[in-house]
């Protein structure tokens, strides 16, 4: 019981750090007015010049998560506003949102590594979603070995036994077993989060594996949110620019992916026979 409050605790305090950060929005940049043209009627420059330059000085913005493409394409062209002039207050906020969901294995990371590439570009944005996508793991790791061993075993005793099993198969060759699970997951990230330390995966191999396994996923999703917000039109989707990245998106997802699929066939124990989706309990070596 003293574990589950202090869970909630935790749980509340950063809810209301989250919530008090998002109402300290910063006044957004303004437009310079331009200048009157001559013979331009004085009263009607003075009234143009007191109207708002933007939507966002004329009512508050509100901030939450998106939930779909349109709301997250907002979300971008509001923070993009907001960077010109407080690029700190918009990494705090984002790396608070994003730490905040990992943390606490809520839905919805995707959205914003796609938000990520929109705000802070290919390169910036792919940092900041790997540093996140692994510190925010580790987070969720370090909560579970706190708080959350018991619930989590009486919660899903079926599948912590299966992956305790298959991570004593695999002691010889953890790292990579690991990795394996982020390319091809055989349970969620969340849930392999949360009992990782269950089943004693030292937190070292996890956040490498975090970090590195997880990369082509944050590579796409990165790389999308770049040409989401460069897009205006179907012609742009489908220049040849757009198409020659695309192609290579594709195979940095696949060419690593592929790589750890070689090795484990040869090393790994694993129950990679499917049918109709599902996992077999078929073994091999």
């Amino acid at each position: 019981m003293r574990s589950l409050v202090g869970l909630f605790a935790v749980v509340a305090a950063a809810s209301l750090y989250l919530y008090t950060l998002s109402l300290y929005l910063p006044a957004g940049p303004r437009r310079r007015a331009l200048p009157a043209a001559p013979g331009t009627d004085s009263e009607h420059v003075e009234s143009v010049k007191h109207q708002p330059s933007d939507p966002t000085e004329d009512e508050p913005s509100r901030l939450k998560f998106p939930s779909d493409l349109e709301e997250l394409r907002d979300l971008a062209e509001l923070l993009q506003f907001y960077k010109t002039e407080h690029t700190g207050y918009v990494l705090l906020l984002f790396c608070s949102a994003y730490l905040y969901k990992q943390s606490f294995a809520i839905p919805g990371s995707s959205f914003l590594n796609i938000l990520a590439g929109a705000i802070f570009g290919p390169y910036q944005g792919l940092l900041l979603a790997c540093v996140l996508t692994t510190v925010g793991s580790t987070m969720c790791f370090l909560l579970s070995q706190a708080f959350g061993k018991q619930y989590i075993v009486n919660l899903f005793p079926d599948k912590v036994s299966t992956l305790q099993r298959k991570v004593e198969d695999n002691q010889d060759c953890l790292f990579f077993f690991l990795l394996f699970l982020r390319f091809f997951p055989m349970t969620p990230n969340w849930f392999l989060n949360m009992s990782a330390p269950i089943v004693n995966i030292p937190i070292t191999f996890f956040f490498c594996s975090v970090f590195i396994g997880l990369l082509p996923y944050n590579f796409i999703c990165v790389q999308t949110g770049v040409m989401l917000s460069e897009v205006s039109s179907l012609d742009d989707l489908f220049s040849w620019e757009r198409l020659l990245q695309l192609l290579a998106i594709a195979c940095m997802a696949l060419l690593p992916g592929a790589l750890i699929r070689r090795f484990s066939q040869r090393c790994l124990k694993l129950d990679i026979q499917t049918q109709n989706g599902l996992v077999t309990d078929k073994k091999v070596k």
